[in-house]
Parts: structure tokens; sequence; C-alpha cells
């Protein structure tokens, strides 16, 4: 990456991506990027696809990020709106999918979405950016082996160059979120740093500061953060309004009482963008077919009209808005309403963390073991820097309070601090 007087550092995530040049005075710069009238520096991590008719001819046209959700809202009739498209990249067995009798590789998807961020760069930059160092989990979604890793890590690199990016170099996220740290120092430190995306939990405890080199004791993540958390809020609050849980007649006689809808279809609703998935002739006809013997026809059709109105989005806006209601308040009100289906519950802090006490308790044990396996105990831990936005959940913050206390935690930049830190470290190859 020779020549390059700046790093630049793209985060690409599960649900939002951001993009840091980092001068050689130390000079940090987001790139921003237009979404509903304002600019933002994070950039949804999205695709909406849709047929369109130009010139005579029916054509498959795609927007990314705020473009792409202001496309799916203003449309009529719903296309594909796909999101969390990094959480497949570690899937052997899903190379891509058919948009509109187009079949289209997840490496395609994703290159849609990197290439829009890159001409946004150079938009602002006014410089070509093809050299970058890009972020990557410590476990990719799904990944159980080390060979699974690399196979995610070579398919997101494939994604990146048929982008448009020439030369991209990987660091792991959350050492990425210790390169910011380490820039805001002036003393030594060993750190713990947490790093919550959309898909995975990941950790690294290294020592950091401007009088060494870092010196990186030990790596760890699991694959479960925000999605895991909006699954359960969709599962506890919004599938049972909508027949989970409830039954309906079955067998000759109609003496027989079985739930009304397989539980497969609830799983694929609580992550909303899998709900397009469920958009098949032979699914509606399945659910059709279930009214007239369903003892609560009602929660029926509203899961239907849900289906095939692709209202997964304005769920996905619900549940996020009741997420961040309970990191403030210790109860709040759900809601959901499209004028045909209507949700309203209290739910209290404690309900939830209830519903997430199985996801707690992984990253709890995925902390313990770093620690252990790196030799130090937690007392030695100077601080605790944590990013992502599940940082903000309170549950999650406790797991660090009670085992490093309360005045060791620092948080900062929750957004964008692993592209900040990715910024520095593509500034330091830039020197070397």
């Amino acid at each position: 990456m020779s020549g390059q007087r700046f790093g630049i550092g793209i985060d690409f995530g599960t649900t939002n991506s951001s993009i840091a040049r980092v001068s050689a005075s130390g000079e940090v710069e987001l790139v921003r990027y237009p979404a509903a009238g304002a600019m933002v520096e994070a950039y949804r991590s999205l695709l909406y696809l849709d047929l369109v008719k130009e010139q005579g001819r029916r054509r498959i046209k795609s927007w990314s990020g705020p473009a792409a959700i202001e496309e799916y809202l203003a449309a009529e009739t719903k296309g594909r709106l796909i999101q969390s498209l990094k959480s497949f990249l570690s899937s052997r067995g899903l190379r891509g999918t058919e948009v509109f009798g187009r079949q289209m590789t997840l490496e395609d998807l994703i290159a849609r979405i990197l290439r829009d961020l890159r001409e946004g760069a150079e938009a602002q930059f006014g410089a070509p950016v093809d050299r970058v160092v890009a972020g990557r989990p410590v476990r990719f979604v799904g990944a159980e082996k080390d060979t699974d890793n690399t196979f995610a890590e070579e398919r997101l690199r494939d994604a990146f160059h048929a982008a448009g990016y020439r030369e991209v170099e990987f660091e792991l996220e959350p050492v990425a979120a210790a390169h910011h740290y380490q820039s805001t120092l002036d003393h030594d430190e060993l750190i713990l740093i947490g790093d919550f995306g959309g898909g995975t939990s990941d950790f690294s405890l290294l020592h950091v500061g401007p009088k060494r080199s870092r010196n990186l004791l030990g790596n760890s993540g699991v694959g479960i953060a925000g999605d895991a958390f909006d699954a359960k809020i969709v599962r506890e609050l919004v599938s049972p309004a909508l027949g989970r849980g409830s039954n309906a007649l079955s067998g000759m006689g109609l003496e027989k009482v079985l739930p009304a809808v397989p539980n497969w279809v609830y799983a694929k609703l609580e992550h909303w963008h899998h709900l397009s998935f469920l958009r098949t002739s032979s699914t509606m006809n399945m659910l059709s077919s279930t009214i007239a013997t369903a003892l609560e026809p009602g929660k029926i059709e509203a899961l239907i009209h849900l289906i095939k109105e692709d209202l997964g989005y304005e769920l996905h806006r619900s549940v996020q808005r009741v997420k961040v209601a309970l990191s403030a308040e210790s109860e709040a009100i759900f809601r959901f309403s499209d004028g045909v289906v209507e949700i309203e519950r209290a739910v209290t802090r404690r309900e939830f963390e209830d519903w997430i006490a199985e996801e707690l308790a992984q990253i709890e044990e995925c902390v313990d073991g770093l620690v252990a396996r790196s030799g130090v105990a937690p007392a030695d831990v100077d601080r605790v820097f944590l990013t992502g936005g599940s940082s903000f959940v309170p549950a999650v913050r406790s797991i660090f309070e009670r085992r490093f206390g309360t005045e060791k935690i620092r948080a900062g930049n929750e957004f964008t601090s692993v592209a900040r830190g990715l910024g520095w470290s593509a500034l330091e190859r830039v020197r070397l």
C-alpha cells in the first residue's frame, strides 16, 4: 500500500457500514452519506432490488443503503429488500439467490453495496479509494472451524475486488477498535475490547499505548449479537399475535387439534431479512388453507398480510425502537401498526433480559474463556472498551461491570470506532 499519504479503513458491517480516512497528521475523516434529508456516517448495509421498465424493456435495478430504504418504502408493490448479507459468508451451501429470474451470487450482492460505499468516499475525498484495510470478525456467523473463517474471508475479498477495490488487507474488528482507542491514549494500558455487531460479538485482549507496540494476548468471538436479541423480541412479542402457539382442527372429522402454522415459518419471521423467503406460492397457499380450520383465523390472516406486503423492514424498526427504549428505561411499549396488523404490548427490561439469557451466557463464557487463556486476572485489565450497537444494552454492559468494575468501562463512537481504527491500521501499513 505504498504511495498513499493516508490510510483508508472500511467497516462492512452486518447492519451498518462506514469508511474512515486517517491522514499522516492524525486527522480522521468519516465519509458522510445522504439519508432522509441529513448526512450520516453509518451506512445501512442493505440492498433493494426491483423490476423497472425503461425504454420499453424491463430490467432489474438495485439501490443500496439509505436510498434502498427510501425506494422500498415508496414502492406500492414491493421488490426484494435484502440485509445481513455478511451473515451468510461462511455458508458453503448458500452461493446466492434468484432475483426476478436472475441468479445472483452472494459476492455480487455484497459488491453492489461496497461499490456504492467506494463511490461515495471518492466523491467526498476527491481521490480514488481502491486500497483499503477492511474489518472482519474474529469468528464469522456460522463458522465452526478455521477453514470456515478462511472461506468467508476469501468470499469477502472477492466481493471487494468485484466492487473495484484493487488492494484489500483485513484486520480483526476488535483489534481495529483497539487502534482507535489507542489513538486517544497518552499512556500504556492492558485493555479488553468488546465489539458488538449485528451478527457477531468479538473480543480482544491486548497491550496498547504510545510507549509500546501493540501486544495481542488473545482473540475470541461468538456468532451472536444484535440480530439474535431482535429475534427474541419478535418471538415473544410479535409471533404470538401472528398465530405462533395457536391451533387448528385437523383430521377427517376435524377431531384433532394441531399447531395452525409450522414453527419454521416463525423462525423465518424472527429474521426480518428472511421474510421475503416466505413469499412463495407454496407457503402462501399453505397459510391460506389453514384459515378455514384455524381456531384463531384472524392471527393467520395478519401473518399472511405481513408476508404478502413484505413488512419486515417496518417490523424491524418497531423492534429497534423498543430495544433502544429498554436500554434507557425499565419498561417500554412495543407498537407495530400498518392499518391492518396492530400489535401493542408493554414489556419490561427484566422480561427482555430473560428472553436473551442464553445469548448473554454465551457472551459471558466467551469473555471468561479469553481472559483465562490469556493468563491474566480481571484485576490486571486497565480498561474495557465497548463498541457497537448492542454495547448499549444494560445486561451486556453488566457482564463487564461485574467482572472488571464499572469504573473501567469506556465507550465512544459506538458505530464508527471500528472504521476509525481500520483507518489507523491502514496508515501504519502505509508508513512501513
